[in-house]
């Protein structure tokens, strides 16, 4: 329980934020750190454990017949990557209350970090392909929400680390989706357990598919253009989530998956080549750069793409060196973010031109950026040296032929040159030289504190690497458990790594030191046009398609709306004639004599329909063909149907009045030309339609699913209504979702309530209150909220059930805006739609979530005790979440249409 436990506690620290933030503002980042920090605590209890080489799991069956579990397992791997997340986490919680102003309003902000690290720590701890996949994709979410926050400039940024990443998690979706259906799980330990079943076949293919999502969310070539422009988020972002967090994600899933793909030589070839040629081409492109912000994004890049060439390697000392090298970035890369950030705070520039002399009124400053600019390019004794040597080691021990193997030495020393040339000029530019500036001073201690840690741990831990070296060493064995690493250590005498560690450092002094000549050269060469110009290009291009593809809904006229559907329709209809062999026999007599008068009294109505000409008239016709069908599924021994589609149609009468109130009383009356090609249209649809339901109706005896629910339904869940019972029961997950669904609209409504009708902002005076409506409200309603009670009630037992008492509660509310028209306090104004939405689904996300802490699958019915003999079903509960936001739909929906009605205070009040 320890996992969830911890996952928990990053949940309950995002929601008590928005208490914490009034009290102590900007300073809450303290306490969350502290908040972190006790996360962290609790995953190092279990450290002897996972020394002796035991996981720690927790798993609850979610979806028993697909064998889907919500399980979470750490073992040593995943320790060392959470332990990056909260430990880093707490840094740039400590470090952001002084970054930001004291005046600002910076919950969301605040929130927004925690959860990020929450869908992280899930990420890390995950053992289920589906649940991995979930916080992968919430990582994305949420980091897009991170560096588009309240800047305009940051849209198109923010929107190209999202569709990239997103882009990537839906071929990691595939990928995984492939594995699970080849393998017959979705169990994490039970597929990496297998890699000879991944040989040939669809299963080798999902190795393709998650390389896909690794290279996106590692910014690896040439997907890494959304990594420098998200740069423009605020440091303390840019240090959380691509220094220690969301860009490792990538690099996590690539160890984790090499136990079941790197055996074979393509997954090998793939990631040693694109990791080598992003290290070079990032590194390249670092010592072009001038602003601190961008050369640390560009250098991003390429230590990125140095772990996952080191990965692709594909022996134990590799899985060790990346894993050692991982911890040691995350250090070091967020202490310059943070660094660079105080720069720019107190000198109010980035730019290395405009920055020199900084030692002599911001030493401290200085001195932590040159430890961590050390560590960067490889310098003893910080733990950089240490990981960059067990890098040069791995890549010369490539298994294989030795020519690629030295290949691959090469481009590393490469890329570890151009690393120390820029890190050699960043430290220069700041301590050499005049000081430009003249107020400038060093920060206070709570600003700079964070990066003094972080730093001075990136330098102590490269002495002490023998201390972690167990833990590393166990987690190589976890990732790829075909060999153990021998133990990290900071001194092995003379070897050949240490050379080309000598050899790194001698050249980039010499690249450092004709760095004029050199800057000249690099202006000189030519550079190709970024891959972010293309993606924009393809992406302008999506949307003039999709421009195109929704040119009919943008139309101000109903008919080209409607007729791509309709012609679809009718596409399909004739593909079915065609394709479909000879029909079964039917089952029985499937006509009445009551069909006939049915069907006579729709004719009519619909013939009256389509020649009214009154709104009022075409309203109620409408009306009447709802009716007709509802009693005509009475007839057919559908009640559950019969009802709900009446009160629908009531309902949506009401809207319809409340929308067209302000229309023409009579309906424009269409040319003969575009009547003739509606009816023609119609026809054509009413044709397929018939023939359909001629086809599909009566030609089968009742489906097993059909007889298991009729016969066991009253025995399983003691309730009589089937219907319910398979919506609340059975289907309750199918039920949650469209629940979500409805959400989602009833959110959209209460949105555009805020904005105000523009009817209202005209100054047009709204009409008095209708008196026979009102009479009629004040009589009917009381009634109305009686039976929405009494049906809600008897849902389980009779026709009814919270979908439906939901709407004649709506109907109530509805009926309130047509008979107070123009009043400022509306009838039942006290229910709001969003109390009611955000109440109705936690009640049932709870009801749902609350069998897995004993062990049952999601949304196991049960009951709940009550004093004396009663007690209290929990579908009863589900029930009434539904019935929550089906009325919190039906009252934003009425508000929306009736808010040009009220006056200015009621438009703008919260819905």
């Amino acid at each position: 329980m320890i996992l969830l436990l911890a996952l928990a506690w990053q949940v309950g620290l995002a929601a008590a934020v928005p208490a914490l933030i009034r009290p102590l503002g900007r300073d809450v980042g303290y306490l969350l750190a502290v908040g972190y920090l006790a996360g962290a605590a609790l995953l190092l209890s279990h450290l002897p454990t996972i020394l002796r080489d035991e996981a720690v799991e927790v798993s609850w069956r979610w979806l028993p017949a697909m064998d889907i579990s919500v399980a979470f397992r750490m073992d040593a791997l995943a320790l060392i990557f959470a332990l990056l997340v909260l430990a880093v986490g707490a840094l740039i919680m400590m470090y952001t209350p002084r970054y930001l102003s004291a005046s600002g309003r910076h919950a969301t902000l605040y929130v927004t970090l925690t959860l990020f690290a929450a869908a992280m720590l899930g990420l890390v701890l995950a053992n289920d392909l589906l649940v991995l996949f979930v916080f992968w994709e919430l990582t994305s979410i949420l980091s897009f929400v991170l560096i588009g926050r309240n800047q305009p400039s940051a849209t198109r940024p923010a929107a190209h680390a999202l569709l990239v990443t997103s882009g990537g998690g839906l071929a990691l979706l595939a990928g995984f989706v492939v594995l699970m259906v080849s393998l017959g799980t979705s169990d994490l330990t039970r597929i990496l357990a297998e890699p000879d079943r991944v040989a040939s076949g669809p299963a080798a293919a999902a190795g393709a598919l998650i390389l896909v999502g690794v290279f996106t969310k590692s910014a690896q070539m040439p997907f890494h253009f959304w990594l420098p422009g998200a740069m423009i988020a605020i440091t303390p972002v840019s240090a959380y989530l691509h220094a220690a967090t969301m860009v490792k994600a990538g690099i996590y899933l690539a160890m984790r998956f090499s136990a079941l793909f790197g055996g074979y030589w393509p997954w090998r070839v793939t990631l040693v080549g694109v990791g080598l040629v992003t290290a070079v081409l990032g590194a390249f492109l670092a010592l072009r750069q001038y602003d601190l912000k961008a050369m640390l994004a560009y250098s991003t890049v390429s230590q990125l793409g140095l772990l996952i060439g080191v990965i692709g390697v594909g022996t134990p000392e590799s899985d060790a060196a990346a894993i050692l090298y991982t911890a040691a970035h995350a250090l070091f890369k967020a202490t310059l973010f943070m660094l660079v950030g105080i720069i720019d705070h107190e000198a109010g520039s980035r730019d290395l031109r405009e920055l020199s002399g900084l030692r002599r009124k911001m030493p401290v400053t200085t001195m932590i950026t040159a430890l961590a600019a050390m560590s960067l390019a490889g310098l003893p004794p910080t733990i950089g040296f240490v990981g960059k040597e067990a890098i040069f080691e791995a890549f010369g021990k490539a298994p294989g032929i030795s020519w690629p193997a030295w290949t691959a030495v090469g481009l590393a020393v490469l890329a570890s040159v151009l690393t120390f040339a820029y890190a050699a000029r960043l430290v220069h530019g700041l301590f050499a030289g005049p000081s430009r500036q003249r107020a400038l001073y060093e920060p206070s201690w709570s600003f700079l504190a964070p990066a003094v840690v972080a730093a001075v741990a990136a330098t102590a831990a490269g002495p002490l690497v023998g201390l972690i070296s167990p833990l590393v060493v166990r987690a190589a064995n976890n990732a790829r458990p075909q060999g153990e690493p021998a133990d990290l250590a900071f001194w092995h005498g003379v070897t050949v790594a240490l050379l080309l560690s000598v050899l790194t450092f001698v050249l980039g002094t010499v690249i450092f030191a004709l760095r004029r000549r050199v800057d000249r050269r690099l202006l000189r060469t030519p550079t190709p046009r970024p891959f972010g110009w293309q993606f924009d290009r393809g992406y302008q291009w999506l949307l003039r398609v999709g421009e195109w593809v929704a040119a009919p809904a943008r139309s101000s006229r109903v008919g080209p709306f409607l007729a791509v559907p309709l012609l679809v329709v009718i596409a399909l209809g004739a593909a079915g004639l065609a394709l479909a062999g000879p029909l079964p026999a039917s089952t029985g007599d499937l006509t009445q004599f009551g069909d006939v008068v049915v069907l006579a009294l729709l004719v009519l109505v619909t013939a009256g329909l389509v020649g009214a000409r009154s709104v009022l008239a075409a309203i109620s016709l409408t009306g009447v063909v709802g009716l007709i069908l509802s009693a005509w599924f009475v007839t057919l021994g559908a009640p559950d149907v019969a009802v709900t589609l009446l009160l629908v149609e009531v309902l949506t009468t009401i809207v319809m009045m409340l929308a067209l109130r302000r229309r023409p009383r009579e309906l424009h009356r269409p040319r003969l030309r575009g009547s003739a090609g509606a009816a023609a249209l119609a026809v054509g649809v009413g044709v397929v339609a018939a023939a359909a339901t001629a086809a599909l109706t009566g030609r089968r005896e009742t489906s097993p699913p059909g007889r298991y629910y009729l016969e066991r339904a009253e025995e399983i869940t003691g309730g009589h209504n089937v219907v319910n019972v398979i919506l609340i029961d059975f289907r309750a997950l199918d039920t949650l979702g469209e629940a979500v669904v409805l959400t989602v609209v009833a959110l959209g409504l209460a949105a555009l309530l805020r904005l105000g009708p523009p009817a209202l902002r005209a100054g047009s005076a709204p009409p008095h209150p209708d008196l026979v409506f009102c009479f009629a409200y004040r009589v009917l309603t009381p009634v109305m909220l009686v039976v929405s009670a009494y049906l809600f009630a008897r849902g389980h037992e009779e026709v009814g059930g919270g979908f439906i008492g939901a709407l004649v509660a709506g109907t109530a509310v509805g009926l309130g805006h047509i008979a107070h028209a123009g009043s400022a306090s509306p009838p039942l104004g006290w229910l709001r739609a969003r109390p009611l939405l955000v109440s109705g689904l936690l009640l049932s996300l709870v009801v749902g979530l609350a069998p897995m802490a004993s062990g049952r699958p999601i949304l196991s019915p049960g009951t709940l005790p009550l004093p004396g003999p009663l007690s209290l079903s929990s579908a009863t509960l589900f029930d009434l979440g539904v019935y929550l936001m089906v009325l919190a739909l039906a009252v934003s929906a009425v508000r929306r249409l009736g808010a040009s009605m009220v006056d200015s205070r009621a438009a703008g009040a919260e819905p």
